[in-house]
């Protein structure tokens, strides 16, 4: 179910995160999405999730407004409405002195100034001043308290030297609106440019149609909403059309492009029971699915999930920031005090003094390093989604930086099966590798599709009812008998009469039976993968130490560790599935982050126990879970690109964290000694966020 809600108090991207923070931290919340320049929220709940009434609170412990809102509301908030009173009313006080002759300015233009002034403190300034009553009241300090004290100063002080005239040399109406004006168009922009890093996601989650095309029992069609949609529903595509939700072919067969799930631009071949994915293409013919998983169950929703996970999450070194913000603000509130009772006592005068103090009330607003992390770390997860990687969370990317050592499990993960020379018993063998190719193209297990991409050239048999023995093979109806590919045991035990050489044939070896009859033997090879020398000598390069853990033989093991360039001393031969968590182990006492590489479901425990977890493409749900990085493409290629990522992320954070104190650092002492005015700090704040901002959008590009 989705729920919508209006959302008050937001004033920049760090408001929208604390609100979407509270919303994902409720119970049964699967997704929430905070549009800050529209002061809305979308949640996705779960069955027997939240009421809105729960969100609302949740939203309101947090410091801010909520209230459930219908989509026919007007979505404009008073933010937005406030930012287009101060960019008419501020450049209007900044002027208008210009327009009456020098000074002495008579005392009307004062009232007129203060006419002019209000509309923006009222308007322009209600999101901040109401931040900050929250805020106060949650017993938190924020950039809303800098600003309203800093603009509120110079307004009240203008006030004052209406009603005494000759007590101000000139009045500060238009500083106070510029602080106002210019913080609020600081985030606009800031908000403006943040959009393009939550792109990914947006895509993500838009790939899905909103409607399908449902056949009735009688055999009639219908379109309906996806969100109407149940397991078994059988759905019409034609060619062109987006998949729905996830599901089976039931009738037909086809070609489909998926490259938004892999990365791969090559066209996938579907065939009866081939698995289809919500968001992917049907580029050929018309198909009929039957649904296996709609909603929050599809393959798509879950890597969005994923990613708005990741982009939601905080990094350890986030809290740290988050701790010191709360500190820095009260910092800089006894540096305003001093600053009005220094420059006060000292004789330069209580009406300068206040004003230094609302210049360091607004330039030292700590909203800058707020944005340093999660900014960085909300382009990341987006850019490892487009590359095919999808991150469990912010920790993730701090893992990766720490990575010195990487254990690659062999089978599944460095390895492809391919299929060497058939032997054929009875049947002629174009015969035999059609009916094979028809058997295997539906399945997804690796064996399946190295027969498959061995009789690519014939097209495959017609055959109904496919289904899959998990494990075991695959059989159908062909001719009027049952046909099957699978296991020699398999085959054996089902009554398949094997001959002598087939019956001692290797483990690897798949046979294809029609009824009792044997047609021919398929030997599977273990080979390594295209890329998988290139991608160990290059991390091997950039100073990480690669591990080998084989189940294989030690002869065998140590062949296949030559053959792709990993030392004989870092190669782990005869390694049972229970051991490879406490091999992880005893690299981790040797100091130095390790990673574990692995697929299978005896990888579970290794990848829970390692460092940073990385389960490849066709990982086991399992493996997946336990995987702190999950790679959706069919190869490791993906990997030198994230742990690169994650070094410059890190680095990225570490800059943006580095100007933000250095940004303070710098502009408070220069507005203790109005250097800068309450303006020119308003716009500096501006810039700052714009910068920190920016620099995290450089990650598309690294």
């Amino acid at each position: 179910m989705t729920i919508r809600l209006r959302i008050g108090g937001m004033t920049c991207s760090n408001c929208s995160r604390h609100v979407q923070t509270a919303l994902s931290a409720v119970p049964k919340v699967t997704s929430a999405r905070v549009d800050l320049e529209k002061g809305r929220a979308t949640v996705e709940v779960g069955e027997g999730g939240p009421s809105s009434a729960a969100l609302v609170e949740a939203v309101q412990k947090a410091g801010y407004e909520a209230a459930p809102a219908e989509d026919e509301e007007d979505s404009s908030g008073p933010w937005q409405r406030g930012l287009l009173v101060g960019v008419v009313f501020t450049p209007l006080l900044f002027v208008l002195p210009w327009l009456v002759r020098a000074p002495p300015h008579p005392h009307w233009l004062g009232w007129l100034e203060f006419v002019l002034a209000l509309p923006v403190q009222l308007i322009t300034g209600r999101p901040f001043y109401q931040g900050a009553y929250r805020q106060l009241l949650h017993g938190r300090l924020d950039m809303d308290v800098l600003v309203s004290l800093g603009s509120s100063a110079a307004f009240l002080l203008s006030v004052y030297g209406l009603f005494r005239p000759g007590a101000l040399e000139h009045g500060y109406f238009d500083e106070a609106a510029a602080i106002l004006t210019l913080v609020s168009v600081g985030h606009w922009l800031e908000a403006r440019v943040s959009l393009r890093a939550s792109r990914t996601l947006r895509t993500l989650l838009s790939l899905a149609p909103p409607k399908a095309r449902r056949r009735l029992s009688d055999g009639e069609e219908e379109e309906v909403s996806v969100e109407q949609l149940r397991k078994e529903d059988l759905v019409i595509l034609g060619p062109g059309d987006r998949v729905p939700v996830d599901g089976v072919i039931e009738e037909g067969k086809g070609v489909l492009d998926e490259s938004m799930l892999t990365g791969e631009s090559q066209l996938v071949e579907k065939a009866l029971g081939g698995l289809l994915y919500a968001g992917t293409i049907n580029v050929s013919r018309r198909i009929v699915m039957r649904v296996s998983a709609a909603g929050s169950e599809t393959v798509l929703a879950h890597i969005a999930a994923v990613v708005e996970r990741a982009q939601q999450s905080r990094a350890a070194i986030q809290r740290l920031v988050d701790r010191v913000s709360n500190i820095f603000v009260l910092a800089v509130l006894a540096l305003a005090g001093g600053t009005v009772l220094g420059w006060g006592w000292f004789g330069l005068g209580w009406e300068r003094a206040l004003l230094r103090a609302a210049s360091v009330l607004v330039v030292a607003c700590p909203c800058a390093m707020g944005l340093a992390t999660p900014a960085a770390i909300l382009v990341a997860a987006n850019v490892a989604a487009r590359r095919g990687v999808l991150l469990r969370d912010a920790q993730a990317l701090e893992k990766c930086g720490r990575i010195r050592r990487i254990v690659f499990d062999k089978t599944g993960t460095l390895t492809e099966p391919t299929v060497g020379k058939p032997t054929y018993y009875g049947e002629a063998p174009q015969e035999a590798e059609r009916l094979a190719r028809a058997l295997a193209a539906p399945s997804r297990h690796p064996l399946s599709q190295a027969v498959s991409r061995y009789c690519a050239e014939w097209p495959g048999a017609e055959i109904k009812e496919w289904e899959e023995e998990r494990g075991l093979g695959v059989q159908a109806l062909y001719r009027g008998e049952t046909a099957r590919l699978g296991s020699l045991r398999w085959l054996a035990e089902l009554g398949v009469a094997l001959p002598q050489e087939a019956a001692s044939g290797a483990n690897g070896t798949l046979g294809l039976a029609l009824g009792k009859q044997l047609l021919a033997t398929l030997p599977v090879l273990a080979r390594p993968k295209p890329s998988a020398a290139g991608v160990l000598r290059g991390l091997q390069e950039q100073g990480y130490a690669v591990y080998l853990f084989s189940g294989d033989q030690a002869e065998a093991s140590f062949a296949f560790s030559r053959e792709v360039g990993i030392p004989k001393e870092r190669t782990f031969a005869e390694v049972r599935p229970e051991a490879k968590a406490e091999l992880v182990q005893k690299l981790q006492s040797q100091g130095g982050g390790v990673a574990f590489v692995g697929d299978g479901i005896n990888d579970a425990p290794a990848l829970a126990q390692a460092d940073l977890g990385i389960a490849v493409l066709q990982a086991t749900d399992i493996a997946r879970e336990s995987a702190d990085v999950i790679l959706l493409r069919k190869d490791i290629e993906a990997i030198p690109g994230i742990l690169s990522l994650s070094s410059k992320t890190l680095r990225t954070i570490h800059e943006n964290l580095f100007w933000a104190f250095f940004y303070n650092a710098a502009a408070i002492p220069l507005a203790i000694f109005g250097v800068l005015s309450p303006a020119l700090c308003a716009a500096a704040m501006g810039m700052s966020d714009l910068f920190v901002v920016g620099n995290a959008l450089r990650l598309y590009r690294r």
